[in-house]
């Protein structure tokens, strides 16, 4: 049984679809990368999974359970846990203020305050400041930590490189590790092939809102990952 599976998962915005039949596994533990262009659905195919979209309940299972309809505070409080792209700190609040709202769902698991703190030490020399006066960078790990405070089971990564430097970067994508020892499955959206092909068990390539390919990274040929993503 996959910790998480869709099928025949469709999308709407209003009269546009913007997903088509999505068949999708994701099997527990595993870091699975969601790659495409602009425009590609994965943002939606995230924001369906957690309940910002509406679905019928049975093209989307948790542990077995249809969830489909579910509203995004019990999908949370089952365990799934996105990070959103763009962030979206509450500006009004402080640093810690923004993790500790993690905490809302009551959920008990190994992630309180000092472990978020070990794994972004930056966030713990400005945990009394405004989210806003965070680079982007130091804005994307608050976000994370926001999320893993949320002790979830499965944690979905929107976009976490989008508009960073390389060096930053690497920062945020080298806590990924640390974050599945705690036994956390991942579902990343990434734009940049190759840092997907590196951090993922396995890759789905969608575009126009279809699964064009999917395998482990070890197997799949550049031109074959090429033609998925571009269709050329």
């Amino acid at each position: 049984m996959s910790l998480l599976a869709t099928a025949g998962l469709t999308a709407f915005y209003g009269d546009f679809q913007a997903l088509f039949g999505i068949d999708l596994a994701v099997e527990e533990g595993e870091a699975v990368a969601i790659i495409g262009a602009n425009g590609a659905g994965k943002s939606t195919l995230l924001r369906t999974i957690c309940g910002l979209l509406p679905a019928r309940p049975e093209r989307i299972r948790y542990r077995d359970r249809a969830i489909g309809a579910l509203a995004p505070p019990d999908i949370l409080a089952l365990g799934i846990a996105l990070v959103p792209e763009g962030r979206r700190l509450f500006p009004s609040l402080t640093v810690e203020e923004n993790l500790l709202m993690g905490t809302q769902c009551g959920r008990k698991g190994p992630w309180h305050l000092e472990r978020v703190y070990g794994l972004f030490p930056i966030l713990r020399e400005r945990r009394r400041m405004a989210a806003t006066a965070l680079s982007g960078g130091q804005q994307q790990m608050a976000a994370i930590g926001r999320a893993l405070m949320t002790n979830p089971e499965l944690l979905l990564c929107d976009e976490i490189s989008l508009g960073l430097a390389p060096v930053v970067i690497r920062d945020v994508y080298a806590a990924l590790p640390g974050i599945r020892r705690e036994g956390t499955t991942l579902i990343v959206v990434e734009q940049d092939v190759n840092r997907a092909l590196r951090i993922a068990d396995r890759v789905y390539c969608l575009q126009e809102g279809r699964i064009t390919l999917e395998g482990k990274p070890g197997d799949l040929t550049r031109d074959a990952v090429r033609l998925a993503y571009f269709g050329i």
